[in-house]
């Protein structure tokens, strides 16, 4: 991984020698781990590494050259275009398959009635990058809480939305509640679906 030394002395990529030496100095007292209110073992050697490449005006040039040339990916990265958005419709499926697995796990284990995300991760087969959001929205919406040791389990009102699924499921063979008007369905326990334009 690139570090980007002129950084890590706080100076420009313009700085001359002697600036470089006079801050390296200032940084090199403030850091040095016997200075007991800002030493730092670690800040200290990154400060040591940064002046030993820029002190030396060989290695200097040929850092120069692998710095513009990491600061240029970087602005090519900044414009890339962003990471398109899932379908809302699988979006819905996800969250319902999750209240889902969250429900059978109470049944099965009311004692342990939680899924942590690398749980949820393996039983859905779905990356934790693409749960989080999910999670996120179901936990805002009180279908489900999440401890501090980042466990989930699933809410009475996710309890009664799962079961209402079931119901229709049953009664249509579909997997989804049947959809009346928008944003209405029926059975027991009847719940907007879980899209992004349902209201908890």
């Amino acid at each position: 991984m690139f570090v980007d030394y002129y950084e890590v002395l706080q100076i420009s990529p313009n700085a001359d020698q002697e600036t470089v030496h006079r801050i390296y100095r200032i940084q090199a007292q403030r850091f040095h781990p016997d200075n007991l209110e800002t030493g730092s073992a670690e800040r200290f050697r990154m400060v040591a590494d940064a002046y030993q490449v820029l002190s030396n005006p060989e290695s200097r040039v040929a850092y120069d050259a692998e710095h513009r040339s990491a600061r240029r990916q970087a602005a090519q990265d900044s414009f890339a275009p962003p990471v398109a958005a899932p379908d809302l419709k699988d979006e819905a499926r996800k969250r319902e398959e999750i209240l889902l697995m969250l429900y059978r796990r109470r049944l099965a284990r009311p004692d342990q009635p939680s899924l942590n995300l690398r749980e949820l991760e393996a039983l859905l087969g779905t990356p934790k990058e693409q749960l989080e959001f999910s999670l996120w929205y179901l936990k805002e919406s009180g279908y489900l809480t999440r401890s501090d040791s980042a466990r989930h389990t699933i809410t009475i009102k996710g309890v009664e939305f799962a079961e209402s699924m079931n119901w229709n499921s049953g009664k249509t063979g579909e997997s989804g509640p049947v959809e009346t008007n928008p944003g209405e369905t029926t059975g027991p326990g009847a719940s907007p679906r879980l899209d992004s334009g349902a209201k908890a």
